[in-house]
């Protein structure tokens, strides 16, 4: 009956929204069996990323206007952007600004000219595990395999169209 139930609620859910819950059940129930659960976890949210077409000015916003704590400007070319760190307590944000002609923020912001949400990224504890069990259950990534993100750690970006429209970038914490 239960099962049925959790059919009814997912049915018009996206695959994301749709695996999260069945994943979540599906631990809950292992559980119970005592069967073991997922081999990674999901952790916190570890930064929203925003594309701005003009660095020194979104930082001037955070850093003098709203008094944030902000990182310098560090140039990762192997991603082709620009990064500026704002701390916010309890998470960040990412500046993010183009760094040469290939880059996927320039594409972003040729579309939206004012900036805006580019990605969240979240931890997981494993990141290998993650996205093997992700891409079992058809989730796309955007590269074969993790590279080394601006926190100098493993990172991978999930398909937005099996997001809810998101760019998910998971983090190994």
């Amino acid at each position: 009956m239960a099962s049925a139930v959790l059919k009814v609620a997912v049915a018009g859910l996206s695959r994301c929204a749709h695996l999260t819950l069945l994943r979540a059940h599906a631990t809950t129930a292992s559980l119970h069996q005592g069967i073991p659960g997922s081999l990674w976890k999901l952790g916190r949210l570890n930064h929203v990323a925003i594309a701005v077409p003009d660095m020194e000015k979104a930082t001037a916003l955070y850093r003098d206007v709203l008094g944030a704590t902000v990182s310098d400007k560090v140039p990762l070319p192997e991603h082709g952007v620009y990064t500026v760190f704002v701390e916010l307590g309890n998470t960040k944000l990412e500046l993010l600004h183009p760094l040469g002609e290939k880059s996927p923020i320039a594409g972003f912001l040729q579309k939206n000219k004012s900036g805006g949400m580019h990605h969240i990224c979240i931890e997981v504890d494993d990141i290998n595990a993650a996205i093997a069990d992700l891409k079992a259950k058809n989730i796309r990534t955007l590269s074969a395999e993790p590279r080394i993100g601006a926190h100098g750690k493993p990172v991978m970006f999930l398909h937005p169209k099996d997001c809810d429209g998101v760019l998910v970038e998971l983090e190994e914490a």
